[in-house]
C-alpha cells in the first residue's frame, strides 16, 4: 500500500526538520503510540496500538533513519509484528521540506506499507481508509506541535496564489477552537472577500489565543492542511481568496 500526503505549516523549515529528527516529539504525534525505546539518535524502537476493523494490535516497531539530506530530506525503513494476531508490517517512508516564499514549510510525505497475515487480509480499502484517518489524527497532532508560541511574528501569506485543482471548503461546526471543514467544491465568485473575512475575521481570536482555522484541501493524490492562527484570520480569508480566485 503506498500513502502520499503533504502539510503546510507557518513553521519555518529549521524547526520542521528538528521535529521530525526527536523521535519522542514524532511519537507524541502519531495515534495509538504507547511508549519509544531510543537507541541511537538514528534508530528506535515504538510500541503502539492498532485497531482495523474488529481486531486489535499492539505492534513493536523497530525504526531506522537509513538517509538524511539536511534541512530537505529524510528517508526511514521499519518493520515489525504482533505473534497474538499474527500479523507483520513493513514500511519505509520518505519525508520531503520545501520552503515556501511566506516563510512556511511544505511537508510531503510518501509511504510504502506491507501488512501481512492476518491484518493483511483486509482490502485495500478498508487499509487506506484506515491509513487517512491515522494521518488526519498524525496531521493535526503534528500542526499543533508547529503552531507559533505566543509572541512570535506570523507571517505574511505568499503574494503568488499556489497552483489551482484544489477544493476550497466552508466550516461546519467548532470544536475546542478549530473549525471543522468538510470537503466540498466551493466555486471561487461564490467566496467574496467579504465573506470569507466573516468566517475568518476577528471573531475567530476570541476562541483563546491558541485558536486555529483549519483548511483541508483535497487532490486526486493527495490532501493539504493549512492551518492558520485564528487571531491572523483576516490574512488566512486574503490568502484563500487570492487561492480561489479564477485564472490562479
Amino acid at each position: 500500500m503506498e500513502i502520499e500526503k503533504t502539510l503546510v505549516t507557518a513553521a519555518p523549515q529549521a524547526r520542521v526538520w528538528e521535529l521530525l529528527l526527536d523521535p519522542n516529539v514524532m511519537g507524541a504525534c502519531v495515534p495509538g503510540m504507547e511508549s519509544i525505546e531510543v537507541l541511537s539518535e538514528v534508530e528506535y524502537v515504538a510500541h503502539m496500538a492498532v485497531k482495523i476493523a474488529f481486531i486489535n494490535a499492539r505492534f513493536r516497531l523497530h525504526t531506522k533513519i537509513v538517509e538524511t539530506r539536511a534541512p530537505h530530506y529524510l528517508r526511514t525503513e521499519g518493520s515489525g509484528e504482533d505473534a497474538s494476531v499474527a500479523s507483520s508490517l513493513r514500511q519505509s517512508s520518505e519525508l520531503f521540506l520545501t520552503p515556501l516564499d511566506h516563510g512556511g514549510t511544505q511537508l510531503r510525505i510518501k509511504v510504502q506499507v506491507d501488512v501481512l497475515g492476518r491484518l493483511g487480509t483486509f482490502g485495500l480499502s478498508v487499509m487506506k481508509t484506515k491509513a487517512d484517518r491515522m494521518w488526519d489524527e498524525f496531521g493535526a497532532n503534528l500542526l499543533a506541535r508547529l503552531s507559533p508560541q505566543d509572541g512570535q511574528a506570523v507571517p505574511e501569506p505568499a503574494q503568488q496564489a499556489p497552483a489551482a485543482q484544489a477544493t476550497a471548503v466552508a466550516p461546519r461546526s467548532a470544536a475546542n477552537g478549530h473549525a471543522v471543514l468538510p470537503a466540498r467544491p466551493l466555486a471561487p465568485q461564490a467566496a467574496p472577500a467579504g465573506l470569507l473575512a466573516r468566517l475568518f475575521g476577528r471573531g475567530d481570536a476570541a476562541r483563546g489565543p491558541h485558536a486555529e482555522i483549519c483548511i483541508e484541501l483535497r487532490r486526486p493524490d493527495e490532501t493539504i492542511v493549512v492551518r492558520w492562527p485564528a487571531a491572523h484570520g483576516e490574512q488566512c480569508a486574503a490568502w484563500l481568496h487570492d487561492y480561489l480566485r479564477p485564472g490562479a
